[in-house]
């Protein structure tokens, strides 16, 4: 946007998270398979922000890799010791040396804020506050901070351990996600002091700083879900579900049908095209997209995978990455695809693996059939021409090409190349001795003292 500041986000993902009892970092656990972390740098290049800084702590360096394999070794700030908030965004002032806008403070187990509710802070600022805060009506106050409101903004934000009976009565409170001039703001954390419950450097101070400079402090409110943050397992279930109800209802919106929607799972990046169905229990991983009119029955599962238009999946069918699943496909009940392109009308009903390879348009893979990929050490694939007929139980061992319109009759092994319109048949030759079953029967009928 012409003449819009430049923007930069400090997030803050210092924290040890010792609630979640887990040996991987907090920031680093998954919402909607993505790590919290992702979602909100994510949210911060959606708006625009130049600078990303993540202030990390010295207790967790897979943290920091992680951000140093997106964004680079300069968008990491080690907060060490932790001293509080307004110490750990302090930490990132060298991190961003020399710029000049405005900068957003937000936090790493704080996932489902959205860009268009982090928005408006910018906007206050270009109204003229010096310093915006992030704040929301909150059903139970509990513990968070009271934003204290004046005829002219906000006057000062209370911690919950500092706070006075009546102050602990507000219901509006702060989220902790706060924009301001990024000179102003470090100038502000510069003389920010312990002195509090919990001896630490709290960047809410910043706020009565500036009020007692006489600048203006504004208020933008948001949905209190979105503002969830993750401290434990149980609430990192409870944003989880926030996710998912979220991600449901933009696709019903949009034109998706849901015929028991709590069932479904999806993923961030998960995409479903308009008139398509999800029958119950349906789990979609990263990097899915259906196309519209596709049919997903009852328990399948996805990931890293495409279904176009008009393909039936499941149920109880799983599409593992690189599985394309070509116009008006039939990939049914307990079969699974990986890696293979599989064609338009191509039909694989039953209880089959096909990985890594291509199934031409129009072919039949029979109930039972197995593309048998790897010899322990490497993959090979497998190609079924064009309306090629695979016989139920065939095994096909890679690397092998069925021909267009070829046949392979049931039970077979096929290791060789077969031509196309042709029969291929790899099993042995039937036997059949004449009264075997019946003196077998007789046999162990007098071993046992039968009559």
């Amino acid at each position: 946007m012409s003449g819009r500041r430049a923007r930069a986000a400090v997030i803050l993902a210092a924290g040890k998270g010792e609630r979640m009892k887990s040996p991987w970092p907090k920031v680093l656990h998954a919402v909607g398979g993505r790590t919290m972390l992702d979602h909100v740098i994510d949210t911060a290049e959606a708006l625009g922000c130049a600078r990303i800084v993540v202030v990390t702590g010295a207790h967790a360096p897979e943290v920091s890799a992680h951000v140093e394999k997106r964004l680079g070794p300069g968008a990491v700030a080690v907060q060490d010791p932790p001293l509080g908030t307004g110490h750990a965004v302090l930490a990132a002032k060298d991190a961003l040396a020399g710029f000049d806008g405005d900068v957003v403070v937000t936090y790493a187990d704080v996932p489902l804020l959205t860009p268009d509710s982090i928005e408006p802070l910018f906007g206050l600022l270009a109204a003229g506050a010096a310093v915006a805060v992030q704040g929301f009506e909150a059903a139970d106050p509990a513990a968070y901070g009271r934003l204290v409101m004046a005829g002219d903004g906000l006057e000062k934000i209370v911690e919950a351990k500092d706070a006075t009976p009546e102050e602990l009565a507000i219901t509006a409170c702060n989220s902790g996600v706060m924009a301001a001039d990024a000179a102003l703001l470090f100038s502000l954390l510069a003389r920010v002091d312990s002195n509090n419950a919990k001896g630490e450097y709290y960047l809410t101070s910043v706020v009565g700083l500036a009020r007692g400079e006489g600048l203006a402090v504004r208020v933008s409110f948001a949905d209190e879900a979105e503002l969830a943050g993750v401290n434990s397992q149980a609430e990192l279930a409870a944003v989880e579900d926030h996710f998912q109800q979220r991600r449901r209802a933009e696709l019903m919106a949009a034109g998706v049908t849901m015929t028991a929607p709590d069932t479904v799972h999806l993923s961030w990046d998960t995409k479903i095209g308009a008139g398509t169905t999800l029958e119950p229990y349906v789990v979609f991983g990263p990097g899915v997209t259906v196309e519209t009119g596709a049919q997903i029955r009852a328990f399948s599962h996805f990931e890293g995978a495409v279904v176009k238009r008009g393909a039936i999946i499941g149920p109880y069918a799983r599409l593992r990455p690189g599985a394309v699943i070509g116009e008006n496909a039939h990939i049914g009940n307990f079969v699974e695809v990986k890696k293979v392109k599989v064609g338009a009308g191509a039909k694989a009903n039953h209880l089959a693996y096909l990985g890594d390879g291509e199934v031409g348009a129009g072919a039949n893979i029979g109930a039972g059939t197995i593309f048998c990929n790897y010899d322990g050490f490497d993959k090979f694939d497998t190609f079924v021409g064009e309306n090629a007929f695979i016989g139920s139980n065939s095994a096909l061992v890679a690397p092998v090409t069925i021909g267009a319109g070829a046949y392979t009759g049931s039970g077979s092994v096929i290791t060789a190349d077969v031509s196309p319109d042709a029969l291929a048949l790899g099993r042995g030759q039937q036997v059949e001795k004449a009264g075997w079953a019946a003196a077998f029967r007789a046999r162990k009928r007098r071993q046992k003292g039968q009559s």
